[in-house]
C-alpha cells in the first residue's frame, strides 16, 4: 500500500434516515456521511488526498500540481493539504480570472488558464514540465485525483463501509472524474462485498465514464495488489441533466427534501442529484460527498 498523509476523521459516520424513507415510501436508507471527513470543507476529497499528498511527500516533491474549475471542491481541498504538508501548490483554473477564496487563502497560486475544463489534465503536464526545467520537483495531479494513487482512498473507503454495513445493499456514489467510484469497485473487489455499485454521473455521459472507470479501476488494484474488479458490478446513472454544474427544479427538490425530513444538507453539483436519482432496490447507502449547498434558494 502506498504511502499516506492522514487528513481526515474517519471512519465517518453511516446512519439511517427513517424520516426520508417515510417520506418517499422506500425501504432501508442510510447515509455515509463523508461531509464529517473533518478536513476543512473537504468532504469526501480528504480521502484520495490522504494518499496523493502521501505519496507526493514519499517522492521528495516540493509543488502539488492541479487543476479544476472555480466551483470544484477538489482544488480548494487539494490547496489545504498542500499547505499542510508543507507543499507549495499550483492551480491550473479553468475559464477566465473569477474568485477561489478557499483555494487562495490557502496559499495556493493560481493560474488561470482560460481554457475548457477538459483541457486541463494536458495542462497540469505542461506545467508540470516547466517547473522541473526550473529545478523545481512538482507532483501533477489532473482533476479530481483521478490517479491510481488517488482512487486508493475510496478502495480504503469500501473496507470502511463493510465494518459498517451488515447484509448487502446497493451503494450511490456520485460520480465527477470517477476516482472515487473507480476506488471503491477496486476496495469492493479487494475484499469480496457483492454490493450493487451505481455511479451517477453529474460530470461525463455515463456510456463515456463507464470505459474510465473500469480503467482506472483496474489500475488502483493492481497498484494495491488485489483482484481486478469484475465489470458486471460497475452501474452508471446519467445524471449530466443540461450539463456539469447545471441545477435543476429536480435537484433543488432533492436538496430541500432531504434538508426538510432529515435536517442534512447536500450539495446541487452531486448530492443533490444522487438523491434525485434513488434507484428502487433497498436497502441502500447513498455516500454524501461534502460540498456547499450554495444552490438551496429559489
Amino acid at each position: 500500500m502506498k504511502a499516506r498523509r492522514r487528513l481526515a476523521v474517519l471512519p465517518t459516520p453511516l446512519h439511517r434516515l427513517p424520516a426520508l424513507e417515510r417520506k418517499l415510501g422506500t425501504g432501508p436508507l442510510h447515509l455515509k456521511r463523508d461531509d464529517l471527513t473533518g478536513f476543512g470543507v473537504a468532504g469526501n476529497k480528504a480521502r484520495p488526498l490522504e494518499f496523493l499528498l502521501g505519496d507526493a511527500l514519499a517522492r521528495g516533491a516540493d509543488t502539488l500540481v492541479t487543476a479544476g474549475a472555480p466551483s470544484s471542491n477538489f482544488i480548494a481541498a487539494a490547496a489545504l493539504a498542500a499547505r499542510v504538508c508543507g507543499l507549495r501548490c499550483d492551480i491550473l483554473v479553468a475559464g477566465a480570472p473569477t474568485p477561489v477564496e478557499l483555494a487562495s487563502r490557502s496559499g495556493a497560486r493560481l493560474l488561470f488558464t482560460g481554457a475548457d475544463r477538459d483541457d486541463l489534465d494536458r495542462l497540469v503536464d505542461e506545467h508540470a514540465a516547466k517547473l522541473r526545467a526550473e529545478g523545481r520537483d512538482p507532483y501533477p495531479v489532473p482533476r479530481g485525483g483521478a490517479t491510481p494513487v488517488g482512487a486508493l482512498g475510496f478502495a480504503a473507503a469500501a473496507e470502511e463501509l463493510a465494518d459498517q454495513l451488515a447484509g448487502d445493499a446497493t451503494v450511490l456514489i456520485p460520480t465527477g472524474s470517477g476516482a472515487s467510484l473507480a476506488g471503491f469497485l477496486a476496495g469492493q473487489a479487494a475484499i469480496g462485498a457483492s454490493w450493487r455499485t451505481y455511479g451517477v454521473s453529474v460530470s461525463r455521459p455515463a456510456d463515456r465514464m463507464r470505459a474510465e472507470v473500469l480503467d482506472l479501476a483496474t489500475r488502483c488494484a493492481a497498484l494495491a495488489g488485489t483482484p481486478a474488479p469484475d465489470p458486471r458490478d460497475l452501474h452508471l446513472i446519467d445524471a449530466t441533466g443540461t450539463g456539469f454544474g447545471q441545477v435543476s427544479d429536480a435537484d433543488r427538490r432533492a436538496m430541500r427534501t432531504v434538508l426538510d425530513t432529515e435536517g442534512i444538507l447536500v450539495d446541487p453539483t452531486y448530492g443533490a442529484k444522487m438523491f434525485a436519482a434513488l434507484p428502487t432496490e433497498a436497502p441502500a447507502v447513498l455516500w454524501h460527498t461534502g460540498g456547499l449547498p450554495w444552490a438551496l434558494k429559489p
